[in-house]
């Protein structure tokens, strides 16, 4: 499988500057290029991915933008590939319109093989950036194919290698999972458990709005501006870690307990469009937890089903299937007036999902099917 694996790297400050360069270089002829193909389109033309190259070395003949030969030209050739991408994503209508890039201090370069040597399997040598230090926590498991050096907004630098992993799948252990993916908690299992939503945001939104509230007091261009907007940068990004972190210890787990785990297809999109729920949903991360389940069973061999977002799982009894007209946000646990049945509302949710997962593994139903006959929305 080919996997990416990040280590921390360290440059020296020349080697800072290069790659400083470097990374405007790669953003202006993306923009450039971005630019030049938008105009083919409004004039009626077309500009493929060869017109954008030819187009390039032309470029570099200008004595205006002479300084692009200054660095390697195979992260230019790689940004090329990239727009190429972006656009095709789009005519394919997986993203929108490719955006430009803007000016920060986030940045990125991808060499392919042609532009780096990776010697000893530790010492990494790049065309006119030298040789840059790595913290090395583990040994490759197989030559890279590329590398890309990343720069994050708080100023850490980082290098990913794109190599081939032999994964082995995780033993099986026969038993299915439905979850109900929520807010207050963040996931609740069909078994009954219930996994606390950490909110890594809300805990650290006092710090961040002071941080914040510094920043927008200093004079743009100082260097205390630049010094408060990496302080905010680095809270951000201890946020973003920690959901990470988080989220990949929860996911993993259900991968290793469970073969099948039954999932409902949430409007994400649309729930983040509520203003009272927003910055609840974002926090919470749910997308970013079912992307890693998807991710993590292909990887291991295991199996994720999504079950229609129309499925009434909340207000649907697990025991005899009766269905309450209303059912408001507020009742956390409610009372079947057919069967008499207690439910705690997200178990209970958890419970049908993992009926009609079932249901869809037993018939092989497709997402939007996955609804038991005769059910209507709602």
């Amino acid at each position: 499988m080919i996997v990416r694996w990040t280590y921390r790297c360290y440059p020296t400050p020349e080697q800072e500057q290069a790659l400083a360069r470097t990374f405007g270089c790669v953003r202006y002829v993306y923009n450039w290029a971005l630019s030049a193909r938008t105009k083919a389109f409004q004039d009626g033309g077309r500009m493929s991915y060869a017109d954008s190259d030819r187009a390039l070395t032309l470029l570099k003949r200008k004595p205006e933008t002479a300084w692009l030969n200054e660095i390697s030209s195979v992260p230019l050739q790689q940004s090329l590939r990239d727009l190429q991408q972006a656009f095709s994503n789009f005519f394919a209508k997986r993203t929108g319109y490719p955006n430009f890039k803007k000016k920060g201090t986030a940045g990125s370069a991808r060499y392919t093989r042609s532009a780096f040597k990776l010697s000893d399997g530790r010492r990494l040598l790049i065309r006119k950036i030298g040789v840059i230090r790595i913290r090395w926590d583990r040994n490759l498991p197989s030559a890279p194919s590329s590398v890309t050096i990343m720069r994050k907004p708080s100023g850490r630098y980082f290098v990913s290698f794109v190599v081939d992993v032999d994964i082995q799948p995780k033993e099986m252990t026969g038993r299915n999972i439905g979850i109900d993916f929520g807010i207050s908690r963040l996931a609740t299992l069909s078994t009954g458990e219930r996994i606390a939503n950490p909110k890594h945001g809300a805990k650290r939104a006092k710090r961040l709005a002071m941080l914040q509230r510094r920043l927008m007091k200093k004079q743009k261009g100082s260097k205390r501006r630049q010094k408060a907007k990496l302080a905010v940068a680095k809270c951000y990004e201890k946020i973003s870690n920690s959901r990470k972190d988080a989220l990949d210890k929860l996911t993993t787990k259900l991968i290793t307990d469970f073969d099948v785990i039954n999932i409902e297809d949430l409007n994400l999109n649309g729930m983040a469009k509520n203003h009272s729920l927003a910055k609840s949903v974002r926090d919470a991360s749910i997308g970013v937890a079912v992307r890693m389940l998807k991710e993590k069973a292909d990887k291991y061999g295991k199996l994720v089903i999504q079950v229609n977002r129309w499925l009434p799982s909340s207000k649907m009894c697990s025991e005899c299937g009766h269905i309450v007209s209303k059912l408001p946000l507020e009742i956390r646990e409610w009372s079947c007036p057919e069967c008499g049945a207690i439910h705690d509302r997200d178990v209970n949710a958890a419970k049908n999902i993992l009926a009609v997962g079932n249901t869809v593994a037993a018939h092989g139903f497709g997402v939007r099917d996955a609804m038991p006959s005769g059910m209507e929305p709602c």
